[in-house]
């Protein structure tokens, strides 16, 4: 490659993204300060006392982890020229594509605890408590690592003996090798969709529960705040991880994935406004292990 071929492609790079630098420095600025006290609050307070707090700090860390790989993203943007090599841009391009998907699988995580206190309260008293929800938690990190090594690896070996220079846009470069195996975007699509599928089943029992007779052993106190939580989950997945989904997915709209990733890593601000600080419970210190947060108590 000569040295004008490289410069072509380093201003394609940069060309017209400086409204992706701004966005993404933008939930930089405000991610990290929200999900930063989020996760301080629920660890101080709530003292990992009961399985809803424990997938609340996942979720609250799984963000953090989000946004902390994002101030690459925004000087790469600004500047249009990725200058730290290839495994710096795999990590880091690892690091935001799992703690999106985290994000999405605690998202469902959460509606599938609620779903459990409100339609089974009795068989699953064994299941939801502390140390399986530290459990679960700790499996779905494993699996996210486990996934995201080969996909490392396969990533590394269309990049070999590249002077990348376009780090999220690999595959600009010329040296960039094409054979992408189109089956991993699918395979994440089918993810997002069967996360979905959970939130969206989980929602209509819940629905249902409430609207007739509840057991003798569960009390709802606010059925409002009950449902306030699934609404709240399909909203996070029809506006945040479905178009990104859909973008994967049909080849024609690939070329909107930029704006889809930045979309989807805006959910990352909306998590500690949504499901934190307009909940009572989230300022509410837990005093014993039997509290049930949200609006959900276990009659003894």
């Amino acid at each position: 490659l000569n040295s004008n071929t490289t410069l072509l492609y380093q201003y394609q790079g940069g060309e017209g993204n400086m409204a992706y630098a701004v966005i993404f420095g933008c939930i930089v600025v405000l991610g990290l300060p929200l999900n930063a006290a989020s996760l301080w609050i629920l660890i101080q307070r709530h003292r990992l006392k009961s399985p809803s707090a424990v997938i609340m700090i996942n979720l609250a860390l799984a963000d953090l982890l989000l946004v902390l790989s994002l101030p690459m993203r925004v000087y790469y943007y600004a500047t249009g020229i990725w200058s730290l090599g290839v495994f710096a841009c795999i990590c880091i391009s690892s690091l935001f594509t799992n703690n999106i998907r985290a994000s999405a699988i605690f998202i469902t995580v959460i509606g599938v605890d609620r779903l459990l206190a409100v339609v089974f309260p009795l068989s699953s008293r064994h299941l939801r408590n502390t140390t399986n929800s530290w459990r679960a938690c700790g499996l779905i990190w494993i699996s996210l690592v486990a996934v995201s090594i080969p996909e490392s690896v396969a990533i590394s070996s269309k990049m070999q003996g590249c002077n990348l220079t376009n780090c999220f846009h690999p595959e600009r470069s010329p040296c960039y090798k094409e054979q992408i195996v189109p089956s991993l975007n699918y395979v994440n699509s089918c993810f997002v969709f069967t996360l979905l599928a959970v939130n969206c089943i989980s929602t209509s029992m819940v629905s249902w529960k409430l609207r007739s007779h509840l057991s003798d052993s569960v009390q709802v106190v606010n059925k409002m705040n009950v449902m306030l939580i699934f609404a709240m989950n399909l909203l996070m997945f029809f506006i945040f991880f479905l178009p990104v989904s859909l973008v994967l997915s049909v080849e024609k709209w690939r070329v909107a994935v930029e704006p889809a990733l930045c979309l989807a890593s805006m959910n990352c601000c909306f998590d500690p406004l949504l499901y934190y600080f307009s909940l009572d419970s989230f300022w509410t210190k837990k005093e014993d292990d039997k509290a049930r947060p949200n609006g959900i108590h276990s009659r003894s």
